[in-house]
């Protein structure tokens, strides 16, 4: 079984900052699938005009939608995601850009 902390070690590895736009957007449809009835769709994946902003906004957003994942059930799966995603798929810098 996957753990929370295994999922944001993964995450963090090579100076990650999230997932590049696409590869985003197709992370937010696993939440959005997990999502029961009656919720509010989590926030929205920093992308689009919004891919502009500060390094760190892209990292806590990325490890929200990562605790969100785990409290929707679907952690196993998006860590299954993140873990095959070729290392060019991924927006890498530091925490100040």
């Amino acid at each position: 079984m996957t753990t929370l902390e295994e999922v944001l070690a993964e995450m963090r590895k090579n100076d990650r900052i999230c997932p590049l736009p696409t590869r985003w957007n197709q992370l937010y449809k696993i939440l959005i699938r997990s999502k029961r009835d009656g919720e509010p769709n989590p926030k929205a994946p920093v992308i689009l005009a919004a891919w502009y902003a500060p390094g760190v906004c892209k990292i806590m957003r990325l490890q929200e939608h990562i605790e969100w994942a785990e409290a929707h059930g679907c952690l196993e799966e998006v860590d299954s995601f993140l873990k095959v995603l070729p290392e060019e798929d991924w927006h890498h810098g530091s925490y100040g850009r």
